[in-house]
């Protein structure tokens, strides 16, 4: 992965704030998206099925929002990971939110299916460490999950509510 080309571009914009205002340079398989919350596909997957959901606002500290909001976006973190599991073959589902004031400022959380048969060494943290690059999934592949993905969704008596 080029590392460098991959921080230019998340410190040149808010990424999600790019792909909520549809701006081509920033390009993503949107799985589901309502006042609350987007939840699209990574375009940088640590494995396969990776999914980020943000706020549908810009923000950029978790605990920044009231209690309200916050829970509103854990619920539609709750119903993607329900539909990822069901799709994509995970023994653990990570849920994570990483970024920086200096990049990736806009808060999200990272949905990574962990496949079965990992070995156990190299599971958890390691699972995720940049030196592992991400998986290069192609783009048919990655839109036809996040049709499958919409299709769960909306199929959740929780995602209507």
């Amino acid at each position: 992965m080029d590392w460098e080309a991959y921080q230019r571009l998340m410190r040149r914009a808010c990424f999600v704030c790019e792909l909520l205002a549809g701006n081509p340079d920033y390009p993503h398989h949107v799985v589901y998206r309502d006042r609350t919350a987007v939840t699209f596909l990574s375009r940088f997957p640590w494995w396969p099925g990776h999914l980020l959901v943000a706020p549908a606002t810009h923000v950029e500290d978790v605990v920044a929002v009231d209690v309200a909001q916050y829970l509103a976006v854990q619920r539609v973190v709750h119903i993607a990971g329900r539909a990822l599991v069901a799709e994509v073959d995970t023994e653990r589902l990570y849920v994570l939110s990483l970024g920086s004031r200096q990049g990736n400022r806009h808060v999200h959380w990272h949905l990574v299916p962990l496949p079965p048969g990992v070995p156990y060494e190299q599971q958890q943290v390691t699972a995720l460490a940049p030196e592992r690059g991400y998986v290069d999934i192609p783009d048919q592949a990655q839109a036809d999950l996040a049709t499958r993905l919409r299709a769960r969704i909306a199929m959740d008596p929780a995602a209507g509510s």
